[in-house]
């Protein structure tokens, strides 16, 4: 395979004019052509890539360590909070992480080319669906360096060119880890266009490259809820993702309630910033004067704050009252709402108006019960005794993810590489035509 693309210098000469609209063209024509490259890519291949890359990676921590330093002290001038400064900051252990996460990339079963669902047609044809790239992936992120090549690793392996928009923020760490990647790339042959990472802070790129379908097949935003609304808002291009992360437990009647209290504890106070936290606990009335008092004791260890409903409050005097928009909130910190509700048809439709289709889950002894639940609850994810932290593409054995998706279509749930394939149909024949 060739490693120069010609359209890399163009790219180049347009960002030093400050031709924006034509730069990102450059890099979708790069794309466009590396993805038909990839197409021709065996496994091997493509974990040679990837391991190419973690070496590069490894050679360069101290580079990489250097432009992390600047990026940080940038932050702290720009006053980002403590919160955005941790999700920037690299050290040798996050470093060690981006490394053993490649490898890990490196080891997961290949999707592309698998052929399922073949059988035979009366007409003596076999028809099935064979799993392939999307084609070209805009990723649009925010302040995590590491991301950059966790998506790098992904999309690699799947078979999908990439470009890669991170966070001013990060802009010369990204710039190092991009060497990276490019190196890694030369070492085996791959074309530079397999990854580009966007040279420029400017926002306008990110304004090209969800309005470019004749280059990129599928945008995927990670961020906070003004990029997300707004690359949703704007895209000519399909996108990826999820919104927002309003996560409900539902403790019934017939819970067991030990089991309610570690979950409701855990899903709550495991971490407090990520998409999967709960943010409402809802309460079978007949159960609550049982367990809330006892969650409650737990929650202030944790110094939670509680906002309740009028019946919560009765039960908690300590927690303050809950009004219309502490329903629809995504905390992502130490505050959780909660209500009283009768019976599992009024849990359920709280979730159907004020969730956010992204994790929700029951707890409850009752078969039939967990099984109306998983029936009738519209969200990516929905699970039965068990914690909503576990909505997690590790944890659901697909290794990395590169997001998690509250679309209907394409991809729901966390997006693991099967999530960047789709499928076609492929026939075979011996010389049969169609009367």
């Amino acid at each position: 395979m060739s490693v120069s693309i010609p359209f890399q210098d163009e790219a180049s000469q347009h960002l030093s004019t400050g031709n924006i609209t034509a730069y990102m063209q450059a890099l979708g024509q790069s794309a466009r052509l590396a993805a038909r490259e990839l197409r021709q890519a065996d496994t091997g291949l493509k974990n040679r890539a990837l391991a190419a890359m973690s070496t590069r990676l490894a050679d360069s921590r101290g580079r990489i360590l250097d432009a992390n330093a600047e990026d940080l002290q940038r932050g702290r001038e720009n006053d980002l909070d403590s919160a955005l400064l941790d999700r920037l900051a690299l050290n040798d252990d996050r470093i060690d992480a981006m490394i053993e996460g490649l490898r890990q990339v490196a080891d997961l079963p290949d999707p592309v080319g698998e052929i399922s669902d073949m059988r035979y047609r009366p007409s003596g044809i076999q028809v099935g669906k064979m799993r392939v790239p999307l084609g070209v992936v805009g990723i649009i992120f925010e302040s995590r360096p590491n991301v950059t090549m966790e998506a790098a690793s992904l999309c690699l392996k799947s078979g999908n060119a990439c470009i890669l928009r991170g966070g001013s923020e990060a802009s010369a760490s990204n710039a190092v880890i991009s060497d990276c990647i490019q190196a890694g790339l030369a070492d085996v042959g791959l074309p530079a266009g397999c990854v580009q990472v966007v040279a420029t802070t400017d926002r306008a790129a990110v304004g090209e490259m969800i309005c470019m379908p004749d280059y990129v097949d599928v945008i995927i935003p990670r961020g906070g809820k003004s990029l997300i609304e707004r690359i949703t808002r704007d895209a000519s291009v399909p996108v990826i993702k999820h919104l927002d992360g309003v996560c409900h437990v539902y403790i019934d009647t017939t819970a067991d309630p030990a089991k309610a209290l570690a979950i409701a504890v855990n899903a709550k106070t495991h971490r407090y910033g990520t998409c999967n936290t709960m943010e409402t606990l809802l309460v079978d009335a007949p159960i609550a004067d049982l367990i809330l008092p006892e969650l409650a004791r737990a929650y202030a260890e944790h110094e939670v704050e509680l906002r309740g409903c009028e019946r919560t409050q009765a039960l908690l005097p300590q927690a303050s009252a809950a009004d219309e928009q502490d329903w629809y909130a995504e905390y992502l910190a130490p505050v959780l709402a909660i209500k009283v509700v009768d019976g599992i048809d009024e849990a359920i439709t709280h979730i159907e108006q004020y969730g956010s289709h992204h994790t929700d889950a029951i707890v409850t002894q009752d078969y039939s019960l967990a099984r109306r639940f998983m029936a009738e609850v519209d969200s990516s994810s929905v699970i039965v005794n068990a914690s909503t932290r576990f909505a997690d593409g590790f944890e659901y054995g697909l290794g990395a993810e590169i997001g998690i998706s509250t679309n209907k279509l394409h991809a729901r749930g966390p997006v693991g590489l099967e999530g960047l394939t789709t499928q076609k149909y492929v026939v075979f024949g011996d010389g049969q035509v169609r009367n």
